[in-house]
């Protein structure tokens, strides 16, 4: 008890003073935590207030040995041998070592926090993104907004690479009032990805961003994966002042694809991912299905190793990115599949407690790992909403490929529009039954003398697209199919 020894050493007031302020720290931090940690949660995204937090708990820290050094020069008796002397200062080390050890892990943990606030999220005066809302509530963010919508991009991003590469766009539109987050997976080969009419895009490509004549391989710089570098390589600033771009450029397109105004984006640099796994300890995932690590389809090269079926796999960080990337023997759909559940499993996995105890590791992955046009000033209404997400379901919109060609040279986007306005709407406003649709032609890969704009909007008799959505704890069950590749 810090001031105890310094009343029994005689010096009564200022072990009264010591005592009653370290209580008084001891209720306010209780007090606080349990009734103010929402407050303590958007400290925690505030650089200023992290600085002066690790700047408080080093002055706590050295405060604490300067009363156990005082209280032991007070108890210590004027005559005693140099034996006791020794043990003397032996046990006044190690009780201060049991103050300096965790301060000194609060103040790293507290700082590496901060390098992170800063390293990834700019302030919304310093940062220039064409396509984020141009300013920040930060009283209430949320009014009037009862959906944040967030796109989630996967690439391997560096600045020694040439190129990259979308592979994983995923759509997240998370209500505002619960937490509730549905999960949209865009086929990574789409092509005439629309833009909106207002659009300096839209003029280059009226039809969407795509041409016609072309062969399989050809189609391949066409499409969604490809135009995150392709647009603004033929297209530098045309949206305007921008920190990246190719997000930008994304989140126009897909926006429009989906119907849904997308509001930032959140890009994972895949070549870090497996870091911030490991930094969380793993994750554990339910595999349903054998999963290549390694090979190549097109070549005929097989995996030299494989991620056997099972529940309740722990995976590093390694086996965890080919959990969410292997593409030998599977479909995009079961990529997609994969794809939700490792990010299911990452919420799993920041529980508080592994947080606590990681969190240098996590923070110091993490700054290599995303990238955002989050602004700083949001982040701690980012943070309440984040608990909510934790706390409510995480479903996905599930997209029949077949009925809304998403797989073909023009998808339909006007049925996907639907479908996704179908997914989110209020319960009580979507249809009780699974509408019927009116039969159409199959749909071709040979090029078509119809306009592209016919194409990407087939058919003026077809109903609505059914929209089921599927909450993810039963996607990502322990549900083997039994069909494996070879």
């Amino acid at each position: 008890m810090p001031g105890l020894g310094l009343i029994l050493g005689g010096r009564k007031r200022l072990g009264v003073f010591v005592l009653t302020v370290s209580a008084g720290l001891v209720g306010l931090g209780v007090y606080v935590g349990l009734t103010r940690r929402d407050e303590v949660l958007a400290a925690a995204v505030v650089p200023s207030r992290l600085l002066a937090t690790s700047l408080v708990i080093g002055v706590i820290a050295l405060s604490w040995i300067a009363v156990i050094v005082g209280s032991h020069r007070l108890l210590r008796p004027a005559t005693v041998a140099p034996g006791g002397r020794a043990v003397g200062a032996v046990f006044v080390g190690i009780l201060c070592f049991a103050v300096t050890a965790p301060a000194a892990v609060a103040v790293q943990s507290v700082l590496a926090q901060r390098d992170l606030v800063q390293d990834v999220f700019v302030s919304q005066e310093e940062s220039k993104s064409a396509t984020r809302p141009k300013t920040v509530n930060v009283k209430d963010p949320w009014e009037n907004r009862p959906r944040l919508n967030l796109l989630l991009l996967g690439g391997d991003d560096a600045e020694d690479r040439v190129g990259v590469r979308t592979d994983t766009v995923i759509v997240a539109s998370i209500d505002t009032a619960t937490g509730d987050t549905a999960l949209i997976s865009m086929p990574r080969q789409l092509t005439f990805m629309p833009f909106p009419k207002d659009s300096p895009l839209h003029k280059f490509y009226p039809n969407g961003f795509g041409k016609e004549g072309l062969s399989l391989e050809g189609r391949l710089e066409w499409m969604l994966t490809a135009m995150y570098q392709n647009i603004p390589d033929a297209h530098p600033g045309i949206l305007g002042p921008s920190d990246n771009e190719g997000a930008d450029v994304l989140k126009q397109s897909v926006g429009e694809a989906v119907g849904l105004k997308l509001d930032y984006y959140l890009q994972v640099n895949l070549q870090g991912f497996d870091q911030i796994v490991d930094a969380l300890g793993g994750i554990t995932v339910n595999v349903n299905e054998r999963v290549a690590m390694g090979g190549v389809s097109s070549a005929g090269i097989p995996p030299s190793q494989w991620i056997e079926p099972g529940p309740k796999q722990h995976l590093d960080g390694r086996r965890a990115l080919w959990f969410a990337r292997g593409r030998y023997g599977a479909d995009d759909d079961q990529r997609q599949i994969r794809q939700r559940c490792t990010i299911k499993a990452i919420v799993d996995a920041a529980d508080p407690r592994t947080l606590a105890t990681k969190y240098q590791a996590v923070a110091k992955a993490g700054k290599n790992l995303l990238r955002t046009d989050i602004p700083q000033e949001l982040l701690p209404a980012l943070i309440q909403l984040a608990r909510k997400v934790k706390a409510g379901t995480v479903s996905n919109v599930s997209l029949d490929v077949s009925k809304l060609r998403l797989k073909y040279l023009h998808p339909d986007y006007e049925g996907l529009r639907k479908t996704v306005a179908a997914a989110l709407a209020p319960k009580n406003e979507q249809p009780a039954t699974t509408p019927t649709e009116t039969p159409s032609a199959t749909p071709s890969e040979t090029p078509s003398t119809k306009s592209p704009k016919t194409l990407a909007r087939p058919g003026t008799g077809k109903a609505t697209p059914p929209a089921p959505t599927e909450d993810l704890a039963d996607a990502c069950a322990y549900n083997p199919n039994g069909d494996q590749p070879n």
